[in-house]
């Protein structure tokens, strides 16, 4: 990571920019002085560059927060087939991502302090972005034994998952809750009742039903999001639902979020700009988990993150090779890669006016470093400077083969989106820069 470098980054200055500070929905024009990994001065009156300083004219380009990513596969260990951390970092820093979580679903699964210790090492000697380690929140992510929070937590495990599998045992989850509470550790859990969800493959309903495939019936996250919100207020433990895409889930969270228990959301970028006519002819891509939902329901969800109900964004970027993805669209594996077109796919929530600027760029920076206690996410006076220059309106069509991931497994294939990212710093180092 650049933080760990031995030699300081040389100051720059960024002029003329819109500066956009997700923390507070502030967009000013201005200044902004990188100083010694930090930023050291910011707004109208950041004119001053010190010597040795490099200075970038903006010309009206937004500067911002680093965005952060709370679900991504990153390959490693076991899985560098279909992603390493220097070609998951380097997608990052392309799509304006400063820092990752990364999934706890390899081999062997992140549930041991050595490999904690292992992640983080690989990451500081071959990562361009920061990664933080998402530990197991049970024993080889099975759901059946809970994982030692303690000594995970103490290597460095940002906080407790079991990536895209459910804990199905609500004895198990109560355990687990109330273990994490302990040690005021976050457990980020996905909600979906197995057994409900059954061999489907995409949403229950006439679409699946014309493509005589297998759905998915909403009620199979919100039965599992019931039982994680009523096991919430029995331990008081911190919790975050790591995608929700049901419209019923939604009311059970507003209503949890009203009682005031310390419970998060987060939705894919994927859920909230396509919907499952996007599959067309059985475009495996598009094979998620959760499936992609009808259009009323994508509506919902956007409507849901304009009123900050849905607290953060993720890519639930996950590479898979051709082998797995070019099958008939039931055999194939879920999942697609989104680390590099997460911005530039939100900023067509922009452009058509549902949510401002401000509050996209909060979901996915501000928000989940508040959920997740670090210092990034916010243009202000004495903030690590990880940051990003990007043009909202500049075009680009997505070629798969010019994305930096191992794998080629994007939803947005061939899709014209806005907004390029020009410069991605971490840490007051320049990671990327177009």
């Amino acid at each position: 990571m650049p933080e760990s470098r031995a030699s300081k980054p040389p100051p720059l200055l960024f002029q003329n920019a819109r500066l956009v500070d997700p923390a507070t929905g502030s967009e000013t024009l201005g200044g902004l002085l990188a100083l010694d990994g930090r930023i050291a001065d910011i707004g109208p009156e950041a004119t001053f560059a010190p010597e040795g300083a490099r200075v970038i004219d903006c010309g009206g380009d937004v500067v911002a927060p680093g965005l952060i990513d709370m679900q991504a596969f990153v390959g490693e260990p076991g899985a560098e087939h279909r992603e390493t951390i220097a070609t998951a970092s380097l997608a990052a820093a392309a799509g304006g991502v400063t820092t990752i979580l990364a999934s706890p679903t390899t081999s062997p699964v992140v549930d041991d302090p050595a490999v904690v210790d292992f992640v983080l090492r690989r990451a500081r000697d071959t990562g361009r972005v920061r990664v933080l380690p998402m530990a197991a929140l049970t024993k080889g992510c099975a759901g059946r034994e809970i994982a030692e929070y303690g000594l995970l937590q103490q290597a460095g495990a940002a906080c407790f998952s079991d990536g895209g599998r459910s804990v199905a045992n609500a004895l198990v989850m109560r355990y687990a809750l109330t273990y994490a509470r302990g040690f005021d550790a976050l457990v980020a859990h996905f909600p979906q009742d197995r057994d409900l969800a059954g061999g489907g493959v995409m949403n229950e309903g006439e679409t699946a039903m014309r493509l005589g495939l297998a759905g998915v019936p909403g009620e199979a996250e919100t039965i599992a999001l019931d039982r994680d919100l009523r096991l919430v207020a029995l331990t008081g433990a911190r919790y975050h639902a790591t995608i929700l895409a049901a419209p019923q889930s939604l009311d059970a969270f507003r209503a949890a979020k009203a009682r005031g228990l310390p419970v998060t959301c987060g939705t894919t970028i994927n859920h909230l700009t396509l919907n499952e006519a996007d599959i067309g002819h059985y475009r495996t891509f598009l094979k998620l988990r959760p499936p992609l939902r009808c259009e009323e329901d994508r509506v919902t969800l956007v409507r849901a993150l304009a009123e900050g109900l849905i607290d953060v964004i993720v890519s639930d970027h996950d590479p898979q090779d051709v082998e797995t993805k070019r099958l008939p669209f039931g055999e194939a594996e879920f999942g697609a890669i989104g680390l590099e077109t997460m911005l530039a796919a939100g900023l067509r929530l922009v452009h058509s006016g549902a949510v401002t600027l401000p509050r996209l760029l909060a979901a996915m920076s501000s928000r989940p470093a508040e959920i997740l206690r670090l210092e990034q996410g916010r243009l202000q006076k004495g903030a690590p400077a990880d940051l990003i220059r990007f043009d909202p309106d500049e075009p680009f069509v997505v070629d798969p083969e010019k994305l930096h991931s191992r794998c080629r497994n994007t939803p947005f294939d061939e899709a014209l989106l806005q907004g390029v990212v020009k410069l991605t710093m971490v840490a007051g180092e320049v990671v990327y820069e177009a």
